[in-house]
């Protein structure tokens, strides 16, 4: 009974939201909406820097429509029965708009809510197809691409470049990882060429993976795909380099960055993963990581640009309709192009991204590098 107690506690914690102080009277509520603690608050957290520096910014020249800008932020710890009740207190409270959510789970659990209350949503982060594909979402945009531009990248990957006849497709059962992994099926069965070995979902938070890793070793498989987040991967990955297992292992997006690499250490190194597009090379993403430097003591994590344009793109919109209102925000949100530190980034008619896509990545000495 204790622990049932425990994790209500816990669940309420979670759901608070907060707002930033510092403006009275009339502003502009924007919503930020993610997971900042729990195993995945890094990504969370990286995409609600982003978010907050934009905000400094954007006030700083006047916010939006002449008005200041407020930020609510709300914690989902990246569970979809937590992000609804989470999107229900922003709405109360007055949010106007959203930033969010990270985990694809969420953002389609939450979405009920801001679709019922007439919001735009962003995010920085999900990326299950179904969001923007099935017409299920029609206020949904987000700055990062889709799942199934990734497993395109992948599995062309697996095969033309590291030449794999045998793969193991595995994930973490949820919205974003098995969707995924089902992505990189289809493609995989589209290419031709490859043998899925295996294909099998595993308990994510689970202590011991070793049933997994010995069937991916029974199954010969030459690269292990994953669908699912870094906390696991890291498991997983440090468990088949000890049990010398010969396999390549590859993930997308999820375990992409240092959160990764950290935790595994140095098993961490030859593991491929998907990941945003390389932009260090645009002045306003090296302007803003001195900001973020300066302000947090460290380089920007895995979403913080995302959340950054996220912030821009619904600035834009609201200053292109020329008021709040929903939907002349949609209308414009098709129209603006906006300078971002991901590059020049518009929307599609579904409400994903033009113009920001995904590279190939691996970790040598401890670092992800692009090569592809």
């Amino acid at each position: 009974m204790k622990s049932i107690f425990k994790a209500l506690a816990i669940a309420a914690l979670a759901m608070v939201v907060f707002a930033v102080p510092g403006f009275a009277g009339d502003t502009i509520k924007i919503g930020s909406a993610g997971v900042i603690s729990g195993d995945l608050a890094p990504y969370g957290i990286s995409a609600l820097r982003g978010v907050e520096i934009a905000i400094e910014d954007l006030n700083a020249k006047g916010g939006i429509l002449g008005k200041q800008i407020e930020l609510l932020v709300g914690d989902d710890v990246c569970k979809p029965e937590v992000s609804v009740n989470m999107a229900t207190k922003l709405v109360s409270d007055g949010a106007q708009m959203i930033v969010g959510h990270v985990c694809s789970g969420c953002t389609i659990a939450a979405n009920k809510i801001y679709k019922d209350a007439n919001l735009l949503v962003v995010s920085p982060a999900s990326t299950n197809d179904d969001l923007t594909l099935t017409g299920e979402h029609p206020n949904f945009f987000r700055t990062i691409a889709y799942d199934g531009a990734q497993a395109t990248l992948m599995t062309n990957f697996v095969k033309n470049e590291l030449k794999a006849k045998k793969v193991a497709l595995i994930h973490d059962k949820g919205d974003y990882g098995k969707g995924q992994m089902e992505l990189a099926q289809a493609a995989f069965e589209k290419l031709g060429g490859v043998e899925i070995v295996l294909l099998e979902g595993v308990t994510t938070g689970a202590v011991d993976f070793s049933a997994i890793v010995q069937k991916i070793k029974r199954s010969e498989a030459e690269v292990t795909m994953w669908g699912g987040y870094h906390s696991d991967a890291s498991k997983i990955v440090q468990l088949l380099k000890k049990k010398r297992v010969d396999t390549i292992f590859f993930g997308g997006d999820g375990i992409i960055g240092d959160n990764f690499t950290n935790l595994a250490g140095k098993y961490a190194d030859g593991v491929y993963a998907t990941g945003p597009n390389d932009t260090s090379s645009n002045p306003l993403y090296q302007e803003l990581a001195a900001k973020h430097q300066k302000k947090y003591g460290e380089d920007p994590g895995t979403f913080f640009y995302n959340g950054y344009a996220c912030v821009q793109a619904l600035s834009m919109a609201a200053e292109k309709a020329g008021a709040i209102d929903s939907d002349k925000m949609k209308a414009a949100m098709y129209e603006i192009k906006v300078d971002s530190p991901l590059g020049p980034i518009g929307f599609d008619k579904n409400g994903d991204v033009i113009g920001a896509g995904f590279s190939v990545y691996k970790v040598m000495d401890g670092k992800y590098k692009q090569v592809n």
